[in-house]
Parts: C-alpha cells; sequence; structure tokens
C-alpha cells in the first residue's frame, strides 16, 4: 500500500459579509508531499474573475494532467518492455467537460494526443496501438474514474 499526501490550502482574505455573498477569492494552494506547491484556483468558466486566477491550475486540469502523466509513464514501461526505445514523449491533452449519464457536471472525456519519438527500432502501427491499450490498461489513475480516455490517432511510425 501507498500514501499520497495533498495539502489544500485557502484563507479569506474578504470580509465576512463578502464571504455570504460568494464575493470572495477562490485562489488557494496546493503542496504536495514531494514539497513542490502549485498555485491553484477554480476554472475562470466556473468562477469567474476576480473570485479566480486564470494563472492558477484548477481541478479539472489537474485531472486532465494526472490521467496524461500516468498515461505516459505507464507507456514509457511497457514501450521499455517490449524493446523500443523511447527518445521523447509530448502529449497535449484535452478534457471535456459536460453533463453526465446521472446530469451532472463531470470531465466526462479526456483525449491524450501524444507524440513520441523512438530511437532506433519504431513499432509498427499495430504494436503502438497496443502498447497504448496496455498502458491504459494499466494505468492507476484511468482505474480510478469514470471519465472515457480516448488516445487520438496515435503518431504513426515514420518508416
Amino acid at each position: 500500500m501507498a500514501k499520497y499526501v495533498a495539502t489544500v490550502d485557502w484563507t479569506l482574505t474578504a470580509e465576512p459579509e463578502d464571504f455570504l455573498k460568494g464575493r470572495y477569492s477562490r485562489a488557494h494552494t496546493i503542496d504536495f508531499d514531494g514539497g513542490i506547491t502549485l498555485p491553484a484556483s477554480p476554472s475562470p468558466s466556473v468562477v469567474p474573475a476576480p473570485w479566480s486566477d486564470a494563472s492558477a491550475v484548477d481541478p479539472e486540469e489537474l485531472l486532465v494532467a494526472a490521467l496524461s502523466n500516468c498515461h505516459m509513464l505507464t507507456f514509457l514501461h511497457k514501450a521499455r518492455e517490449a524493446g523500443f526505445a523511447v527518445a521523447s514523449y509530448r502529449d497535449e491533452a484535452e478534457g471535456v467537460m459536460r453533463k453526465n449519464d446521472e446530469g451532472k457536471i463531470a470531465v466526462t472525456k479526456v483525449v491524450l494526443r501524444p507524440h513520441i519519438v523512438f530511437i532506433g527500432n519504431e513499432p509498427d502501427e499495430a504494436q503502438l496501438e497496443a502498447l497504448h491499450h496496455a498502458a491504459h490498461e494499466d494505468c492507476f489513475i484511468a482505474s480510478s474514474v469514470k471519465t472515457e480516455v480516448v488516445v487520438e490517432s496515435p503518431q504513426q511510425p515514420a518508416s
């Protein structure tokens, strides 16, 4: 068993009357157990400025990043096991928020768009798809959410 810690810290900077009227900043920090602190806020599409901070990371972005990050780490492992050396991996992942089947607003879909550069031997299209499938199946974060995760148009090897 492993334990993961993130401390979310928010303090009221407005008057209590403003808080009760919804006129207060939601900006806060997230401290991770490795020592990194991130400025965080709700998305301005959820809570408009000035009560949010567009320059800070929002929960929806963190979810998209966690899914992308987990897929990448698992993909790298699967590629290594299959004998493919990876030089770089870049993913411009995107999440979509809308009503789910229960009528609740949720991040219903995350699209991963990995661009992977291999060194030497490259997987063919079927092998690449199999690596992505295996990475998705073994990704801890993907296994933890109801969100649909799709790898869009896996890159074709440059043969």
